[in-house]
């Protein structure tokens, strides 16, 4: 699978981390950015993983920022994107489950949860439900081609 990740300068450091859990996990990694702690604005760092999963160049993006609040609006904003704020592994089997996120947002002060690596690797190895839920994706579909 491969998975974009990318952050503003706030998320940096749960990037790399995440990152860096992901390849000893075996998954192929895209880094799009942020590289330092230099203030950034999170939109140049959301759109372009959004567009890289919505595009089918990527199965995934992962995004972090100081809340994760910015860059799931932000990345909500591409058609295609069901970008979902994840603060427990709960909440990653859910939006999987029953929404099919594609982008996981979370906020930089997640880095300190020993949890966070199991969210995410919830996050990406659980499947969607389908079934009740699907006709709920499709009528998001519906909305955004209107």
């Amino acid at each position: 699978m491969k998975v974009a990740v990318g952050s503003d300068h706030r998320g940096f450091p749960l990037k790399e981390k995440i990152a860096n859990f992901l390849e000893r996990e075996g998954y192929n990694v895209l880094d799009l950015g942020t590289d330092g702690t230099d203030s950034v604005d999170y939109p140049d760092f959301a759109i372009p993983v959004a567009l890289k999963v919505a595009g089918g160049e990527v199965d995934r993006g992962i995004l972090v920022c100081g809340s994760g609040i910015g860059m799931s609006i932000a990345a909500n904003k591409v058609v295609g994107v069901r970008a979902s704020l994840c603060k427990t592994v709960q909440d990653a089997r859910m939006t999987r489950l029953h929404n099919n996120s594609n982008v996981l947002a979370l906020s930089e002060q997640s880095g300190d949860d020993p949890a966070i690596e199991d969210l995410v690797k919830v996050w990406l190895e659980t499947s969607f439900e389908g079934g009740r839920h699907l006709r709920r994706i499709n009528k998001i579909h519906k909305y955004e081609s209107s």
